[in-house]
């Protein structure tokens, strides 16, 4: 069994949010997740010293961290926070409603009671902000105001800090010496996070690590036709060539203020989105980084599909995917390392829904799994790569006994060490050389998520549009200064991070859509505003189509009559609500989707229905899995199982608290579609009362899919009169 060495790479990363022309910031994601996520995993680490690992901090967010603790920044959400509760206007009261619950119900809500109370108070989905402030009070805000800042504090920060401690175990009632303590902690909190960093890479457990600054697609900035090496057909933007420069400038400006900030500059960089080609290597290597950092579909492509996985997930090859490579362009030469996407997406995705302790043992299993496979031909580099903030927050108590149950074991189990991918390179440096580094991501080994479609074209044909006039009034000075010619090419590689282009298109969507497209709109805009001129009228028109009306899912239009067959027949199902599997958390990305496609739900009078679509006949898709449930989140603790799902043993149960649900009968049926039937009554769910649930798929005692991936699909149980209602709207 060879010896694994795992190297966790944990990237940090916030868009640039702030509208410095306007001086607004529309987003409150640096501040939440630095006191929440950025903070937190570094007190981790300080829990387990001798645990090693690599951390990608992007130079937009820590820019931004600066400006709150150095600058005074501020956030709108800050803003509004600060107005004393008896002086909120009535848009400050509307912004209260409409965003302070933006945080996962589950874990950042219904725990906490008073916050659970204003959450269904606000009757999120069912009632207007408008119709919903008139039942709040300006205590009711305050404590709105305090428990939204106050959730998104990481939980290691109550243990070390008394007064944190203090004002959730006060739970309601806070006053304005409260609320101002609160947020006045957030800064203290933002001051540590870069020091802490600093102290993490001096004391050697840490490796620091970046990305180029506004977090670009450094491929597409050198030749946007570099899509087509993954895409043959791909419709491109009017303009496909690159802007080199704009790329050297990312690089070059990244390991500056890494240097400036850490007292060294980095040896390692994450490319934004594990985005990679040929041509970058030199730039890289120019600037000092030794070793770059992607997907291993990228390794698959690479070598023609050599390295690959086969259906049911196991690497071919393993000796040749857990190692380092050499990647060489002329005299340049970078090492390389290559993400396992199978193990990241269980902590992504998976294992959220698991135990803490049975989630890290799984984990460790999994280790055990690639030294064995890979044998004695090792030490094994395992490469574990993703998000190291977006997840959490789907995790019960924000991860925090999984993280300690997995640190606890990857520092004490025999035969795995805890490593830095620097620390890893320089005691076993690669000996082998890919011939040729293929154009891609870590997402589908494509770029499809940034160019291709219509609206990502049309975004980058108006950053060219941008780029070219202010190329040209970057001649001969007129009225404006090198200092608003500057501000505007700050501008300019501002749009062109990739946060922008990432939501729009149709792969991904959030319910910020619209302003993520306007924020993208505005930095363009700046360019022409900063020279005086008026900026085009086409800067003024949203390019998403999602932007001007986002839904998540449709509701139910009528009862539903549906024979419980597995059959998929349309007009059972036709007036049904629908929800379609997509990724909606945020800027991460689930390399190995589930089975699961489309979730179409509604009722009769008495049932509760619901069909799943799979991605393929659902007794085929799901026959290599245990089970199918329906969890609910109202009423709580409710759970319909279906086991064996795409076996002739499957049988059904429905459970309240673990226990099974007597005297009901509940209906399924699994064939082309999975169909379910609940009574309402088995619920214990009268007319107009609520009903919140989600499908999940088990497979290997984990969690292998959910619908929605997030959250709940939400409705009430009807009344006779639903329909009657339904057409008067």
């Amino acid at each position: 069994m060879a010896e694994v060495a795992l190297a966790f790479i944990w990237h940090q990363h916030q868009p640039y949010y702030p509208d410095d022309v306007a001086g607004e910031n529309p987003m409150p994601w640096v501040r939440l997740h630095g006191v929440k996520d950025y903070y937190g995993m570094a007190l981790h680490l300080l829990e387990f010293p001798e645990m090693r690992c690599t951390i990608n901090l992007v130079p937009s967010l820590l820019v931004q961290l600066l400006a709150y603790t150095e600058r005074g920044a501020s956030d709108r959400f800050l803003d509004v926070s600060r107005v004393p509760a008896d002086g909120l206007s009535e848009a400050d009261g509307l912004f209260l409603l409409d965003h302070f619950f933006m945080a996962n119900v589950d874990h950042m809500i219904a725990p906490f009671p008073r916050y659970a109370e204003l959450y269904h108070r606000r009757a999120v989905g069912r009632n207007s902000a408008e119709e919903a402030l008139r039942r709040f009070k300006p205590t009711d805000l305050r404590d709105l105001q305090v428990w939204f800042n106050l959730t998104w504090v990481h939980p290691l920060a109550f243990e070390r800090d008394e007064l944190l401690r203090g004002l959730r175990d006060k739970g309601r009632n806070y006053t304005e010496d409260d609320k101002n303590a609160l947020l006045a902690k957030h800064l203290d909190i933002l001051r540590e996070v870069a020091p802490l960093h600093r102290q993490l890479a001096e004391s050697g457990q840490v490796e620091l690590t970046t990305t180029p600054f506004y977090h670009p697609i450094l491929p597409l900035l050198f030749d946007k036709k570099l899509a087509r090496e993954a895409m043959p057909d791909a419709a491109l933007p009017q303009y496909t060539g690159g802007y080199p420069d704009d790329a050297a400038l990312h690089v070059r400006r990244a390991v500056e203020l890494h240097t400036q900030l850490f007292g060294k500059p980095p040896r390692g960089m994450w490319p934004a989105e594990g985005s990679v080609c040929q041509s970058m290597i030199p730039l890289l290597a120019q600037h000092g980084i030794r070793w770059i950092a992607t997907d291993e579909e990228i390794l698959s492509a690479s070598t023609h599909g050599h390295i690959h996985r086969d259906g049911k997930g196991h690497v071919n090859e393993p000796g040749r995917l857990y190692r380092p490579y050499k990647v060489r362009e002329g005299d340049a030469e970078l090492g390389i390392v290559f993400r396992d996407h199978a193990l990241s997406d269980l902590i992504g995705f998976h294992y959220q829904h698991t135990e803490p302790e049975k989630a890290a043992d799984d984990f460790m299993n999994c280790l055990a799994g690639i030294g064995h496979a890979v044998g004695d031909g090792g030490p094994a580099l395992v490469s574990v790569i993703l998000d190291g903030e977006n997840c959490w927050e789907h995790y019960p108590g924000g991860g925090v006994d999984f993280l300690r149950a997995l640190y606890r074991r990857c520092t004490t189990t025999p035969g795995v060490r805890p490593t830095s991918v620097g620390d890893f390179l320089e005691r076993h440096p690669p000996q082998d050389v890919l011939p040729r580094l293929f154009a891609g991501s870590w997402i589908s080994h494509n770029f499809a998520i940034w160019i291709g479609h219509e609206e990502d074209n049309t975004a980058w044909d108006a950053l060219h549009r941008a780029r070219e006039y202010l190329v040209r009034r970057n001649g001969p000075m007129g009225n404006e200064t090198p200092t608003a010619v500057e501000r505007a090419w700050q501008e300019l590689y501002i749009a062109e991070g990739s946060d922008w282009f990432w939501w729009y298109g149709d792969d991904h969507s959030s319910a910020q859509d619209a302003l993520f497209d306007y924020l993208f709109r505005k930095h363009l805009q700046n360019i022409y505003l900063l020279l005086g001129d008026e900026p085009p009228a086409d800067l003024s028109r949203p390019i998403s189509r999602r932007a001007r009306q986002h839904v998540h899912y449709t509701s139910p239009r009528a009862f539903l009559d549906v024979n419980i067959d597995g059959r998929a027949t349309f007009f059972e199902w036709v007036s049904a609500g629908r929800y379609a599997c997509q990724n909606e958390r945020g800027t991460m990305a689930m390399a190995t989707s589930g089975p699961l496609e489309e979730l179409f739900f509604g009722f009769d009078l008495k049932r509760l229905l619901v069909r799943v679509d799979c991605d393929g006949p659902a007794r085929m898709a799901l026959a290599d899995c245990e089970m199918l449930r329906v969890g609910f989140v109202e009423p709580a603790g409710r759970e319909f199982r279906l086991h064996h799902p795409g076996r002739t043993d499957q049988f059904v149960e429905l459970l309240h608290r673990g226990q099974p649900v007597a005297d009901f009968t509940v209906e399924a049926a699994v064939d082309q579609i999975v169909e379910v039937a609940v009574p309402f009554d088995a619920l214990g769910v009268a007319v107009d009362e609520p009903v919140q649930f989600f499908v999940e798929v088990l497979r290997g005692g984990r969690s292998h899919d959910r619908a929605p991936r997030q959250g709940a699909i939400a409705l009430a149980r009807p009344s006779p009169h639903f329909e009657l209602v339904m057409w008067d709207v």
